[in-house]
């Protein structure tokens, strides 16, 4: 499979009459990406605003990103979700770089939204800081879910992913600054030269815990809750078989943004046929009981084996219940022979003084941490917030809070605000991007 990203950098995103890209300029004519928007009729409110790196900005609550990209072949962007079923993973897109979509909540946020910050101390907490965000401002009539902790967000997702490919047409003719190639042969037709390699496969875990259908992440429209571990290509997920849920707190999340980026994948691809043999993808899920996770622990371990893997890399989206599954995943792998590296943040505390992984096993010897979801992060007023910033405090973020016997309220009078890590959009950067380090004493 044979996968082109034709990439286009993005300077500066302006609105003006005409919706187009030139000259590394995005410019958008609001009042009709507006009308667009609005086509859904549960979107009541909606604005849109830009935020830029440096800007002294706060967006919250963030719900969504994505990326500008559009299918030169006219098939839809997220096949089973922004149109019909189609096979991903070849031909050739393009996208605009250096920018994001971004599906913010006008007033409720939820346990899985998060914050970004576009300058200042808060902006090296997520990648989003450092990105030109178009930010979806809506409120919809979902009232059923204003409310509750949990919400599925509909409306506000699936704009995202709709304006994404939108934005994606102004660059559908053009020719781009570099084309990125992203190819595998099959598994058994490769030269003597690459299968003498190392043998490795990336193992994906992503969301898919909530047994009530539109929360979890899904793969081609299907839920991942009723999926079991499968091996897929990595350019089905470069190329937009998967997209982002609402559960999960938000410094663990993968939104669409990192899925369509995913930079574990990309790394491999830039090893394979140098020091490794790129397998491809176990794509599993997160789980409910003992014996699901069970299941696809033994799922995970016979495809890599059968594969003839020599080692795995293990990550998963989120931390608490799910380090069952990424604990249980990584001795299955390492029992039939399978060496194994984990990705996870983890959950120490705000001392950092508890155990970092719900559970643990001495087989889970090579692990890589992208930080403590707990960190307590203490950040000044901005000057403009887009969203509303009482949604860290008021609606259980899962790193905000209305009010601490010690640490009072997350959001201030002032507009300051004291949080834990895990109200950062993406802020853990599980995917493989992260900035973060650990000291181990």
């Amino acid at each position: 499979m044979r996968l082109e990203i034709g990439n286009f950098e993005v300077q500066d995103v302006v609105f003006g009459e005409q919706t187009q890209f030139k000259d590394q300029v995005l410019t958008i004519n609001r009042e009709e990406a507006m009308a667009f928007i609005r086509k859904d009729v549960h979107i009541t409110s909606l604005e849109i605003e830009i935020a830029r790196p440096g800007e002294d900005i706060r967006i919250v609550p963030v719900k969504e990103a994505a990326e500008p990209r559009v299918r030169v072949d006219g098939r839809t962007l997220f096949p089973g979700v922004t149109g019909e079923l189609a096979p991903t993973g070849e031909g050739r897109l393009h996208a605009l770089k250096g920018m994001s979509v971004l599906g913010v909540g006008q007033h409720w946020g939820s346990f899985g939204d998060g914050l970004s910050d576009m300058s200042g101390e808060g902006q090296k907490f997520t990648h989003f800081g450092s990105l030109i965000n178009v930010c979806l401002v809506i409120d919809t009539d979902e009232e059923y879910e204003w409310h509750e902790q949990q919400k599925k967000n509909r409306a506000i997702r699936w704009a995202v992913h709709k304006f994404a490919e939108y934005l994606g047409e102004t660059v559908k003719e053009q020719e781009p600054d570099e084309v990125e190639v992203y190819e595998l042969p099959p598994v058994l037709k490769r030269g003597a030269e690459i299968s003498s390699l190392p043998s490795v496969v990336l193992v994906m875990q992503p969301q898919s815990q909530m047994e009530e259908m539109g929360y979890n992440d899904l793969v081609y429209g299907w839920d991942l809750n009723h999926f079991v571990p499968t091996f897929m290509h990595p350019n089905e997920v470069l190329d937009g078989a998967l997209i982002s849920g609402s559960f999960m707190p938000a410094s663990s999340k993968w939104s669409t943004y990192d899925m369509q980026n995913f930079p574990t994948i990309r790394e491999l691809y830039s090893e394979h046929g140098k020091t490794l043999n790129f397998l491809g993808v176990i794509m599993s899920n997160l789980n409910v009981s003992l014996e699901q996770k069970e299941r696809s622990a033994i799922f995970v371990a016979q495809i890599a084996k059968s594969l003839g893997a020599d080692g795995a890399i293990v990550t998963e989206e989120g931390y608490g219940n799910p380090d069952t599954d990424y604990i249980r995943c990584i001795v299955a792998l390492e029992d039939v022979g399978v060496k194994t590296v984990g990705i996870s943040n983890e959950c120490t505390g705000r001392d950092g003084a508890s155990q970092p992984l719900v559970v643990l096993d001495e087989k889970a010897n090579a692990l890589v941490s992208t930080g403590n979801v707990s960190t307590l992060i203490e950040l000044p007023p901005a000057a403009k917030v887009i969203g509303e910033l009482a949604a860290l405090g008021r609606d259980g973020l899962s790193g905000g809070w209305a009010d601490d016997e010690l640490l009072g309220p997350s959001v201030r009078e002032d507009g300051s605000i004291i949080m834990e890590n895990n109200a950062m959009f993406c802020g853990d950067r599980i995917s493989g991007w992260s900035t973060k380090t650990m000291k181990e004493f």
